[in-house]
């Protein structure tokens, strides 16, 4: 059994290294760059939202590139909602990036009802054919992996185990289809792990445990940029 454990690990610990292994995105002229998730997403255009904010900071900072960012998000997405939009909300747009930041309905809708969620084949294959379709199009992606789902640091927030199984899905499906990995989740955990003392379950990045708040979205931008070289 140990042996197993640690070959799992093994396993997982080489898939994300790969995943995190390239170059970053590199941004080019004319870019066209589209956020596709549900309510953090939605949030996320607000006036203080992270989509928001890389906007502001892109526009700084490449002004010559006349880079346009969109944002698609919906409240209550999972992953069989995304690809029954894609072509209307994104593939439309002729994107030239997509950033994908789903998960965690697929697994918080399926806490007391499983029907209501999203199994985990399901949401490993729904991922590739969004990705597979954006590809085709030829814009290139960022997956995300899901961020949290209550901030406590002593795995004590009741669906971090399973959480946890879907950003590894989330990671190997960024390796199988050569897509540059943003692990929110491994950034979202180390952050809290030095700033949430109090073992609070929100209120750090979070407003309700999933949403988030002004430094959540702050802290998204962030991490997000740094796939983007920025």
């Amino acid at each position: 059994m140990l042996k197993r454990v640690m070959a799992a690990a093994l396993v997982l610990g080489i898939a994300t290294t790969m995943a995190q292994a390239g170059e970053g995105v590199s941004l080019k002229k004319g870019e066209r760059i589209v956020f596709l998730g549900d309510s953090i997403t939605q949030g996320g255009v607000g006036k203080t939202g992270y989509v928001t904010l890389i906007r502001q900071t892109l526009n700084e900072k490449h002004k010559d590139l006349g880079i346009e960012v969109i944002g698609a998000g919906i409240s209550g997405n999972k992953v069989p909602d995304l690809q029954r939009r894609l072509a209307k909300d994104v593939l439309s747009r002729k994107p030239t990036l997509v950033f994908i930041y789903i998960g965690i309905n697929d697994v918080w809708h399926g806490e007391k009802d499983p029907s209501r969620g999203t199994t985990p084949e399901n949401f490993e294959a729904g991922l590739k054919d969004i990705i597979g379709k954006i590809q085709d199009a030829g814009a290139r992606v960022v997956l995300c992996t899901p961020s949290v789902i209550g901030e406590k640091t002593d795995g004590s927030n009741s669906l971090d185990k399973k959480l946890d199984e879907y950003a590894g899905i989330s990671r190997k499906v960024a390796v199988e289809t050569k897509s540059q990995l943003c692990d929110l989740r491994k950034a979202f955990l180390a952050h809290l792990g030095k700033n949430n003392e109090a073992n609070k379950a929100s209120g750090v990045l979070t407003t309700d445990r999933v949403h988030l708040n002004a430094a959540g979205n702050r802290f998204v931008a962030e991490t997000m940029l740094k796939s983007l070289g920025n």
